[in-house]
């Protein structure tokens, strides 16, 4: 079962985490269940940039981002060549390190 190491962030996940997460499964969707509450506003529905999330190691192995996800991801907040919505984000077999980036859009909008 491939691991999921999340890297430190303030608030999110302090002390950062290494969780275990089934192939198949949305980056999203693994984080929540191992209770780090990345924010979702759209539900995972893939129409806003909340659950964005930096790949350190293991964008290779998973899915192609589609259009609309390439579309939604150029408005994110500190956007990188790796970067993944996370309800998007399909794990495979290998590991991945996950950054969570320090603002989103909400966050940045609504404490900035």
């Amino acid at each position: 079962m491939p691991q999921i190491i999340v890297l430190p962030h303030p608030e999110l996940c302090p002390e950062g985490a290494v969780i275990e997460a089934e192939a198949g499964v949305s980056i999203c969707d693994a984080l929540l269940d191992n209770d780090i509450e990345i924010e979702h506003a759209c539900e995972k529905s893939c129409a806003c940039t909340t659950c964005h999330v930096i790949v350190r190691e293991g964008y290779r192995s998973l899915n192609e981002p589609d259009e609309l996800e390439d579309d939604l991801l150029d408005k994110a907040w500190g956007l990188t060549s790796v970067s993944r919505l996370s309800c998007q984000a399909i794990v495979d077999e290998e590991n991945l390190v996950v950054e969570l980036p320090k603002y989103t859009i909400n966050h940045a909008s609504e404490n900035h």
